[in-house]
């Protein structure tokens, strides 16, 4: 499909992404795992920090560690906050990850402190690493669980600004470019591979890298539909969507159902919606290229998908699980596909029984559609330099055999707490309506 530069311009959002009226509509409307959980580190290595300087890194590790954890569940924190957070604390435990003595071998702070870390969908039950890129990853994971309950949390204000809803739009992508970094780079660095259902395996962190992206395009297609973007580019844009929808679901169905059910089930209903929005343009399309009996049938099967994507929200909100409740089909834009596809099917079949009088076909439309532009590509995820208090000097007074002899005064193992998640309730939706 080929798109003009004037129409490639507005969907890529250069006027801002949207006006309110698609996010009004967002409130309840994406689904969220919980964030990871993590058991307190104090980074007190009892001898092995030789220096003053070595004790500084060691006391900062824990307080930058602490204050990003703290600004997970902060709800005035926004990106520029948590990427100062996330860089102030990345930039020293590389200290303990990145070769400092010129050499190519493993740092050899690297396995000194133990970390655990609970997984989003396997509930508060710990996975535990000597490993401090185990942190890392971990740690960048539920950076990125941030970006896109953030997102979550700006689509359910009830007054978006520009900005916002700009925001939203690129929260999603970094998300997905984070979750795919460390698929890509760092996850394979692992000593100890993750286990099966575990945030750091491919088929979780793969399902999650698609959600982001298919989220994000969801906010594009708002846009085409409230600029009034032809039939053809919102059908396309939809199908797109409907298909990374169906790949995420795909991608978990090996996974234990009592962990990966609910999460599925909203992967669906998402996938069965969007199939509707691209057989209800698509209809449009041939209704406006004089093939009306094609039209309805197109027409009549995106009913057909609309009425699964509405059962399978009933579904969705019976079925248990880890993450939050969405609620799609209470949503203005939910419930307005439904009423565009009835009336433009009843247009077409006046049209068709005025004017055309084609035969409707058995099999609905082959969708063999192509969205040449307005796919959301994940935003690169880069760590940040190393802390200028991490110097080869600094590193060499960390003496690994002063701390091995004193066992007595190791801590006592931290348990790991669940995240108290602020409970968030969206405003009312206005009601305004897509024109």
């Amino acid at each position: 499909m080929d798109f003009s530069q004037e129409q490639t311009r507005k969907i890529h959002g250069v006027h801002g992404i949207l006006k309110c009226v698609f996010i009004h509509r967002m409130a309840h409307w994406f689904h969220r795992n919980p964030l990871k959980a993590t058991a307190p580190v104090s980074f007190n290595f009892y001898g092995v920090a030789g220096s003053p300087a070595a004790n500084k890194i060691c006391n900062d590790l824990r307080t930058t560690r602490a204050r990003l954890l703290e600004m997970f569940t902060d709800i005035t924190c926004n990106p520029e906050i948590m990427k100062n957070a996330t860089d102030a604390y990345f930039s020293l435990l590389q200290g303990f990850i990145m070769p400092l003595d010129g050499t190519t071998q493993e740092n050899k702070m690297r396995f000194i402190q133990n970390f655990k870390w609970t997984d989003t969908l396997q509930g508060n039950t710990p996975s535990a690493q000597q490993d401090a890129v185990f942190e890392l990853v971990s740690m960048a994971f539920n950076v990125a669980i941030w970006y896109t309950k953030f997102a979550s949390r700006m689509a359910g204000k009830e007054n978006v600004s520009e900005t916002e809803a700009k925001d939203v739009h690129r929260s999603l992508k970094i998300a997905a470019g984070i979750f795919k970094n460390l698929k890509d780079v760092h996850i394979p660095r692992l000593i100890t591979p993750a286990e099966k259902g575990r945030d750091l395996e491919p088929r979780v962190i793969d399902a999650y890298i698609i959600q982001c992206q298919a989220e994000a395009q969801e906010v594009t297609i708002a846009r085409a539909i409230e600029l009034k973007h032809n039939a053809t580019i919102i059908a396309a844009l939809a199908f797109e969507t409907a298909n990374f929808y169906q790949k995420a679901d795909h991608t978990l169905n090996t996974l234990e159902p009592e962990c990966s059910s609910k999460w599925r089930k909203y992967l669906q209903l998402k996938q069965l919606f969007y199939m509707a929005y691209a057989y209800c343009y698509h209809g449009q399309t041939l209704l406006a290229s004089d093939k009306c009996g094609e039209a309805i049938r197109s027409l009549q099967e995106a009913e057909k998908c609309y009425s699964r994507a509405e059962s399978l929200c009933k579904e969705y909100r019976q079925t248990k699980g880890p993450g939050t409740t969405a609620k799609p089909s209470e949503q203005l834009f939910f419930l307005k596909l439904g009423g565009l596809i009835k009336m433009t099917l009843e247009k077409c079949q006046r049209e068709n029984g005025f004017i055309y009088f084609h035969k409707v076909p058995a099999e609905p439309p082959q969708l063999d559609m192509k969205a040449s532009y307005g796919l959301a590509e994940p935003v690169p995820f880069e760590l940040p330099p190393l802390s200028e208090q991490c110097t080869p000097e600094v590193y060499a007074t960390f003496d690994l055999t002063k701390g091995a002899k004193n066992d007595k005064a190791k801590p006592k193992e931290e348990e790991v707490k669940p995240v108290k998640e602020p409970d968030l309730k969206p405003q009312k939706d206005t009601g305004c309506v897509l024109s």
